[in-house]
């Protein structure tokens, strides 16, 4: 059982780590608001096919204009400004950037359900944003938030709002079942954007859309069922805690893949960051466990 789960960490780490040079990659020859389509369209067949496989039961309709709206924040936004962002930052900075969603998702607590965020939350989040400020010094040479990392910031917060208000449908519905439903609904609102998908296609290279069919099946669904077996044999808490690798190997996975090398500012910031994503979740172990199963790409 050990080495079970010690291997569904490792593929949830590689995955996840490895969705952002996926991006990279396949903006080579996609629009990232096609490539967003495309990854969530080959995602929801792959679970369209889970869910005839096991006779998933649909969700009761009075809760479709939540999950719709879940599947906005959570994979159409999220995704989108992702990829927007991933145009001009790199597929390393991206990673610590959506990296910092426990910061955000601890503002929201907050402002929202009176949770108590004490001195090492706000510790935590001073010294992460100290850490964005070197990431974006790595990232263009001066202290400047170019778009592209306030837009992977706007995806985190994005995500982030998903994460905090999912948990009662969570409880209602299951993990694999309720990430489905969010991700049909996601592809529904993106296909506002199929409309010359299959011309870009036909003239996109072929490792572009390879990747897109990468990203789509691997971090979008297999993902989500190594976590679901990892929450299901030992808690969110310990499915949470080896997933702060996944920015490290993201900064590897894209120097083997794209050849990107992080700036030593870069590299300086993205520690920071960590640590100060780290403290954060200190505020509450368990409530926190669950917030980083959103770093993700």
């Amino acid at each position: 059982m050990e080495s079970r789960l010690a291997a569904a960490h490792l593929l949830v780490i590689l995955l996840w780590g490895s969705a952002f040079a996926g991006i990279r990659h396949g903006l080579e020859g996609y629009s990232p608001e096609h490539l967003s389509f495309l990854r969530l369209f080959i995602g929801s067949a792959a679970l369209l096919f889970y869910a005839l496989l096991t006779k998933m039961k649909l969700p009761e309709r009075k809760d479709w204009p939540v999950i719709f709206l879940f599947g906005f924040l959570g994979f159409a936004v999220y995704q989108t400004a992702l990829n927007f962002g991933e145009q001009t930052v790199s597929a390393g900075v991206a990673s610590l950037l959506v990296s910092t969603s426990p910061v955000f998702i601890g503002l929201l607590g907050k402002m929202f359900f009176q949770e108590r965020t004490g001195k090492w939350y706000w510790s935590g989040a001073s010294i992460s944003m100290l850490g964005i400020m070197f990431i974006s010094i790595g990232s263009g040479g001066s202290l400047n938030f170019g778009i592209g990392v306030l837009l992977i910031l706007i995806a985190s917060l994005s995500e982030s709002l998903y994460f905090v208000f999912q948990k009662k449908y969570l409880s209602k519905y299951g993990a694999l079942p309720f990430t489905a439903y969010t991700i049909w609904a996601a592809t529904l609102f993106m296909g506002f954007f199929a409309p010359g998908i299959l011309n870009e296609m036909i003239e996109a290279p072929i490792g572009a859309t390879i990747s897109a069919i990468y990203l789509g099946l691997f971090p979008t669904v297999v993902a989500y069922f190594a976590i679901a077996y990892i929450t299901a044999k030992s808690g969110a808490s310990e499915a949470a805690s080896s997933l702060y690798l996944t920015p490290a190997a993201s900064f590897m996975i894209a120097w083997v893949w794209l050849g990107e090398v992080p700036a030593i500012m870069t590299i300086a910031g993205g520690v920071i960051t960590l640590i100060g994503v780290s403290l954060t979740y200190f505020k509450g172990r368990g409530e926190m466990g669950n917030t980083s199963l959103e770093i993700k790409g």
